[in-house]
């Protein structure tokens, strides 16, 4: 099970989804914008850009909202402009990370995502030492009550989807970069609208927390969600449900 899907588990069990809308609507802002700014305003041209439309859409953000990001990014409004880093880091138990951020002050942002990995028991790493753990996929999550199982996959294999896995309480699937866009359309064929569809970094292998370590690995990928300028982070930690209920006690 990767780090990522893990940490989307443990949030639903947290019930905080609702609660972190506003900061939902914050990433999908800055990420309209830089979309905007590097491959255009139209989503039929930017594949991009439609990628994370949809995602507003499905998070139910106003449809001004969306249309002034895009303007922002094109250039027709004034806005703040954001730099894109990925920053490699390593957490409790030598759990390797990836931080993606979107920055106005990248000097700052550094220095806050430093002080949270020391707090947590990790540190940032040098580039390209923790990368090569990670493939780029397309990731997918689709809720288990809202699809019949055997519909669901037979639809996404036809579109090309590497594989789709059980992760709780939804169906986890991954694809190519390339196929993420027809195998997204085939499930919404079906009537269903993914709880979360994106481009991701998938983990190659995996290490197992138990105790504190556990315990510092979730309590560090809180603090990364609700920095502001933290998008995504991917990382490559199992941890069993017995160490989930303690931490979240």
């Amino acid at each position: 099970m990767s780090g990522h899907s893990k940490w989307h588990t443990i949030k639903h069990k947290k019930g905080a989804a609702d609660a972190k809308r506003g900061k939902i609507f914050t990433r999908l802002i800055k990420e309209l914008t830089v979309a905007a700014r590097g491959g255009g305003g139209d989503v039929d041209m930017n594949p991009r850009l439609r990628t994370i439309v949809a995602e507003a859409k499905a998070n139910n953000m106003p449809r001004e909202n969306i249309e002034r990001a895009i303007r922002r990014g094109t250039g027709e409004e004034p806005g703040v402009s954001y730099e894109e880093i990925m920053y490699e880091a390593y957490g409790p138990g030598g759990v390797a990370l990836m931080i993606q951020t979107l920055t106005d002050n990248k000097n700052r942002t550094v220095g806050e995502i430093r002080f949270l990995l020391g707090k947590w028991s990790g540190n940032l790493a040098a580039e390209n030492s923790v990368a090569w753990m990670f493939s780029r996929k397309g990731q997918l999550f689709v809720e288990k009550g809202k699809v019949d199982e055997d519909k669901l996959l037979a639809a996404v294999l036809d579109a090309g989807a590497d594989d789709m896995s059980d992760e709780d309480s939804a169906w986890e699937i991954v694809t190519a970069p390339e196929t993420f866009e027809p195998v997204r359309e085939a499930v919404k064929a079906l009537g269903v609208e993914p709880a979360s569809a994106a481009i991701a970094m998938i983990p190659q292998n995996y290490v197992k927390l138990v105790g504190k370590d556990a315990n510092h690995m979730i309590k560090l990928m809180e603090a990364l969600d609700d920095h502001d300028d933290v998008q995504n982070v991917w990382a490559n930690f199992d941890i069993e449900e017995k160490e989930i209920e303690a931490s979240l006690a």
